[in-house]
């Protein structure tokens, strides 16, 4: 591939993280938002209903976050090979050891605050 074939797939897989990101931190949020609207005194069934929203969601977006991060990597590592590489490459290599947080502390981010959520709706 042309380098500038890699920095379009560099540029879509950004596009995909961002994206990926914006489900579960707004289901998250909303979740907040809710537990102070009376949420937590709702009936049991509804409450393990958002619970299950939360956590399907979160999962999914873990994963979408995982994988397309993962390719981001390999997308770097071929951009890293090329012979000759302009100054967009050489900002993306920058850019790629941060991969490793979207792929590992992001989604731990999401899994305390799942548990916390979990344990202020439970409680309820």
């Amino acid at each position: 591939m042309t380098e500038r074939e890699l920095l379009d797939l560099w540029n879509k897989a950004r596009l995909q993280l961002i994206l990926a990101q914006l489900a579960p931190t707004f289901l998250l949020i909303v979740t907040v938002g809710l537990l102070g609207a009376g949420l937590a005194s709702a009936p049991v069934a509804v409450r393990l209903g958002a619970l299950l929203i939360l956590l399907a969601s979160g999962i999914l977006g873990a994963l979408a976050e995982y994988s397309t991060a993962t390719d981001a990597k390999a997308i770097a590592a071929d951009l890293a090979a090329l012979p000759k590489s302009s100054a967009l490459t050489a900002a993306v290599l920058r850019q790629a050891p941060w991969l490793a947080v979207i792929r590992f502390v992001t989604p731990a981010i999401f899994v305390v605050i799942f548990v916390l959520l979990a344990a202020a709706l439970l409680a309820g």
